[in-house]
C-alpha cells in the first residue's frame, strides 16, 4: 500500500467505527473469537515464522506467543461483559435526586506499532485490547522480523473484520507516514528513541499514546536468597529469547558474601539448559540481526568474562555471557543491552541497592530474590519501577490480571486483561440529574439558604 493511501484507510476505519457496530458485545467477542481461531489454525505456520526471524524453539513460541494469546482471549471472553458494566457512583446529596455513574466508551481509531523480539504477543495483545474496548485498528509489525510480519498481514484480514481492521507492512517510512495520520490512539513497543519521535508526531494533535519501552531492570541476589532457584530463574529471564527480552535483568547486584557460591550455581545452570557447545543447543536463540550482533559484541571490549564470550558473526550467535568485575560508568551499564550478557556487580548492603537503582532511570521490571520479607519490602517502598517479581524475573507479564508497563523513561500506560481494556476506553463520568425536584440551594441569591448551604454543599 502506498503511503498516499494511509488518509483513505484511516477515514474508512474511521467511518467503520462511527456506524457504532463495534460497541456491542457480540461484535467485540466474535472478534476475539476469530483471532483465537487464527492463532490455532495457524499454530504451525507461527512456529516456522518464528524460527525463521529468531531461531525460537517450539516451547517458548508458545509460552511468549501463540498460546500467550489464545490464553488472553479466553481471560479477557471470560470477563469482558463484568468490564462494560457501568460502574455506579455515590452522588452528593445537594444534586438530588440524581445518580452518577462511569461509562467506558471506545476510544475510536488506534495505531498499534509492534515490535520485533516478541512480535506476536507484542503485537497481538494490545490488539485484544483494542478490540475489547470496541475500537477499530491499524497494525503496523515490525519490519525487523519478516516472516512473522508478512504472516500477520496475511492471516488479519481473513479472520478480522477488514473495515475495522488492517495491517501495514514496511519500514521508517511507512511508520512515519501513519503517524502523520489522525488517530485517537497510538500504541508503541519500542526503544525510547523511537518513543520519542512517536510522541512529538502524536503532540501535533494531542493524542494520547502507550509507550511500552524497556529499560536496564536490576536483579538482586540477597544473602538470603535460595541461590540455586535464583540462578536458574535468572538464566532463564536473561537468555531466554538469546537475551532480547524486554522484561530480561539486564544487571545483576549480587552481595559480596554469596557472590560466590551464586556464579558457580550460574555456570552450572548454563551448562544445564545449554550444555557444553549452546551453539549447538535446539533452545538457545540467535541475535536478530547483524547490526545489533555487532553492538553487542563490541560491550564485550574490555570487559571481564566469567563464562560464555564465544560469538559467531554468521550465525548471528553469541554465546550465554556473564561478566564480573564490572565497574557502573562502562559501557555495558549505559543502556538496555537487550542481549545475552549480564554483567554482575557486588552490593554489601541493602541500602547500597536501593541508592544504586535509585540513581538510574526507572526502569520496566525490578527483580528481588531473598526470603527475608523485610528485605524485600524495603526494596520495593524505596525504589520505583513499572513491574517486580519477587523471587523470579521477566515472567511478570505472563499474568494476565497484573498491569504490565513501564514508568518514567520506561513507559507510561499499563494493559493486559482489564487494564488493555481500559488503556483503549474512555472513562467517561455521566451525572443523570433528575428534573423531579429542583433544589434553590444551588441558585442565588445565596444569603437566603446560607445555614443549609454549610450543611449540604462539599467543600
Amino acid at each position: 500500500m502506498s503511503t498516499l493511501d494511509f488518509g483513505v484507510l484511516v477515514g474508512r476505519h474511521r467511518k467503520y467505527f462511527q456506524t457504532g457496530i463495534t460497541r456491542s458485545i457480540e461484535w467485540r467477542q466474535s472478534q476475539l473469537t476469530a483471532l483465537r481461531t487464527m492463532m490455532k489454525d495457524h499454530a504451525e505456520d507461527f512456529y516456522a515464522a518464528l524460527w525463521d526471524d529468531l531461531r525460537r524453539n517450539r516451547a517458548d513460541a508458545d509460552w511468549t506467543d501463540v498460546k500467550y494469546i489464545t490464553s488472553e482471549v479466553d481471560h479477557v471472553l471470560s470477563n469482558l461483559r463484568q468490564w462494560m458494566c457501568a460502574s455506579t457512583i455515590t452522588t452528593p446529596l445537594v444534586l438530588t435526586p440524581a445518580h452518577s455513574y462511569v461509562r467506558f466508551d471506545p476510544l475510536g481509531v488506534s495505531l498499534i506499532i509492534g515490535t520485533w523480539n516478541y512480535p506476536v504477543m507484542l503485537t497481538l495483545s494490545p490488539l485484544i485490547g483494542a478490540i475489547s474496548g470496541g475500537n477499530v485498528a491499524v497494525i503496523k509489525p515490525s519490519e525487523v522480523v519478516p516472516m512473522t510480519a508478512k504472516l500477520i498481514a496475511q492471516l488479519l484480514p481473513a479472520y478480522l473484520d477488514p473495515d475495522a481492521f488492517s495491517v501495514v507492512l514496511g519500514a521508517e517510512a511507512e511508520t512515519s507516514a501513519l503517524l502523520e495520520e489522525h488517530w485517537d490512539h497510538i500504541f508503541f513497543t519500542g526503544g525510547a528513541s523511537t518513543a520519542k519521535i512517536v510522541m512529538t508526531a502524536a503532540a501535533k494533535r494531542l493524542t494520547p499514546v502507550m509507550l511500552e519501552l524497556g529499560g536496564k531492570n536490576p536483579a538482586i541476589v540477597h544473602s538470603s536468597a535460595d541461590l540455586r532457584v535464583a540462578s536458574r530463574r535468572i538464566t532463564q529471564g536473561r537468555f531466554g529469547n538469546a537475551g532480547q527480552t524486554c522484561t530480561a535483568p539486564d544487571y545483576l547486584l549480587v552481595f559480596k558474601d554469596v557472590v560466590r557460591p551464586f556464579l558457580e550455581h550460574v555456570k552450572k545452570t548454563l551448562i544445564e539448559f545449554y550444555g557444553e557447545d549452546p551453539q549447538e543447543s535446539p533452545d538457545y536463540g540467535r541475535i536478530v540481526n547483524v547490526h545489533h550482533f555487532n553492538r553487542l559484541v563490541n560491550l564485550l571490549s574490555g570487559e571481564t568474562i566469567y563464562h560464555g564470550g564465544q560469538h559467531d558473526r554468521f550465525d548471528r550467535f553469541i554465546a550465554p555471557t556473564v561478566l564480573v568485575n564490572v565497574l557502573p560508568g562502562s559501557p555495558v551499564m549505559q543502556e538496555e543491552i537487550f542481549g545475552p550478557i549480564l554483567p554482575v556487580l557486588e552490593v554489601n548492603s541493602v541500602e547500597e541497592v536501593i541508592d544504586f537503582v535509585n540513581a538510574r532511570p526507572s526502569p520496566l521490571g525490578l527483580y528481588i530474590f531473598a526470603e527475608d520479607p523485610i528485605v524485600t519490602e524495603q526494596i520495593l517502598d524505596l525504589t520505583t519501577s513499572g513491574d517486580a517479581a519477587v523471587n523470579d524475573c521477566a515472567v511478570q507479564p505472563l499474568v494476565h490480571e497484573l498491569p504490565f508497563g513501564g514508568v518514567g523513561e520506561s513507559g507510561m500506560g499499563k494493559y493486559h486483561g482489564e487494564w488493555g481494556f481500559r488503556a483503549f476506553t474512555n472513562a467517561r463520568g455521566v451525572l443523570n440529574h433528575s428534573t423531579r425536584l429542583d433544589v434553590g440551594i444551588r441558585y442565588p441569591p445565596y444569603a437566603r439558604h446560607k445555614r443549609l448551604r454549610e450543611i449540604t454543599v462539599p467543600s
